[in-house]
């Protein structure tokens, strides 16, 4: 059973940045080749933020492009997202996914697992 531990949320002004860390917990039977993090606002759906494959192929969506940078560091099973020029609209609990398969929506394959969740506040 694959296990996820987020870590790196935190309060910024507007302009900062803060990085999280999503990794796999020792003990797994597996490890994740697929990372997707995303972000869900209060009383909005959950969205996709930025992915990084198995052959390191890496998108962002419209909203972080340019901003914020997703990393992987397969040795350790750790998968990183790096948030400069944060928004008030970056506002959100960030969640990390990861799968053996490619992750394109928020529904993972039996084999995915989901962080516990980090938050993210940004102040104007």
């Amino acid at each position: 059973q694959l296990r996820l531990v987020e870590s790196g949320g935190g309060s910024v002004h507007a302009g900062g940045s803060l990085r999280l860390s999503c990794a796999a917990a020792s003990g797994a039977t597996y490890r994740p080749t697929y990372f997707r993090w995303f972000r869900q606002a209060p009383g909005k759906e959950r969205e996709g933020v930025a992915g990084v494959e198995k052959d390191g192929t890496i998108d962002y969506s419209d909203a972080v492009k340019g901003r914020f940078t997703i990393s992987k560091d397969n040795a350790k099973d750790i998968a990183y997202l790096q948030m400069n020029s944060l928004k008030p609209e970056d506002t959100a609990m960030y969640y990390c996914a990861a799968d053996l398969f490619p992750i394109n929506s928020s529904r993972l394959s039996p084999a995915g697992a989901w962080g516990q969740g980090t938050q993210v506040t940004v102040s104007s």
